[in-house]
């Protein structure tokens, strides 16, 4: 019996891509909710085809007996004022809440170039000093405040390649001068290997009690050492086959979860690989991703169980 209290869920980018609509253009959301639920998945997060308008978007779930994971919200306070902020996420923020979701996945987007093609990722913002990263710190601290005391919403910082926070050093750097009460961590396997953590179990050690999400990706490393080689832009790389499912790739997905479980995570952990489902059939491989994790936190849970 699992005795692990976590939900395995899955993102749509398996099925069809925001930052690369063409990818997965012609499928539809029943597709992929159909598909999801019918692999074992007991939630989604949210994507460009899913209903925008709160109740819509619950019934269209509940066909499926899915819940609402959390949703990507692109976040623009290393260049913006925390009030403008505020404003722009109210029905976001509204829609995540009425759908029962406890975290909202931020993603910087200000000065991000992981939606340019033509700009490699050598290219990509940075902050210039200790002032600019302490400034940001307190913006980021006082909208996480806000989500949690207006929506009861954890604000999961998620590290990125092509934005501000990328490698394992910026993670450290805003998890030191960020409050733990307003701003947690989204712990991506992928893009902490990425950003150049050889071993993303060590990092998320380091960082493990601010995890308030999991994305679980997993990488082809010679993709991204190619990606990096010849300068080449995230979504090259994507389209190259940088990221896949879990079980697929490279990384150690049972260190990745044990440290989890012994830190006493209790939240999502989320498939996602950005990929071209003509080259990596949608179907196939949320189910590999899926069979993976599942088998791994079967045995955690199992081998507590035994403890116990």
């Amino acid at each position: 019996m699992n005795t692990w209290n976590v939900r395995i869920g899955i993102n749509p980018l398996s099925w069809m891509n925001d930052d690369l609509p063409a990818l997965g253009a012609a499928t539809p959301l029943s597709t992929a909710l159909r598909e999801g639920a019918e692999i074992g998945y007991a939630g989604f997060e949210l994507g460009n085809k899913f209903p925008s308008e709160p109740a819509a978007l619950k019934a269209t779930l509940a066909e499926y007996g899915l819940a609402c994971v959390s949703g990507w919200y692109s976040g623009h306070l290393a260049e913006d004022t925390v009030d403008a902020e505020i404003d722009r996420c109210a029905a976001h923020m509204e829609k995540l809440r009425f759908n029962g979701c406890k975290v909202v996945v931020y993603g910087e987007v200000a000065g991000s170039i992981q939606g340019r093609m033509d700009t490699p990722l050598s290219k990509r913002p940075r902050f210039a000093g200790e002032a600019q990263w302490a400034a940001y710190a307190a913006r980021l601290n006082a909208f996480g405040e806000h989500l949690k005391a207006k929506y009861g919403i954890t604000l999961a910082y998620h590290h990125h390649m092509g934005a501000y926070v990328e490698s394992p050093q910026d993670v450290d750097t805003l998890m030191a001068l960020t409050d733990p009460a307003c701003v947690s961590l989204l712990f991506d396997t992928g893009h902490a290997y990425y950003g150049g953590a050889g071993d993303p179990a060590a990092l998320l050690r380091k960082h493990v009690g601010r995890v308030a999400h999991v994305h679980c990706k997993d990488v082809r490393a010679g993709v991204i050492r190619q990606t990096r080689n010849e300068s080449l832009s995230f979504l090259d790389g994507v389209l190259n086959g940088t990221f896949t499912v879990p079980g697929d790739g490279d990384l150690d997905f049972e260190a990745v979860l044990s440290a989890l479980h012994e830190a006493g995570y209790e939240g999502w952990l989320v498939v996602e690989a950005e990929q071209d489902p003509a080259v990596a059939p949608s179907y196939a491989y949320a189910k590999k991703g899926y069979e993976t994790l599942r088998g791994i936190v079967d045995r955690i849970g199992a081998a507590q169980a035994e403890v116990l």
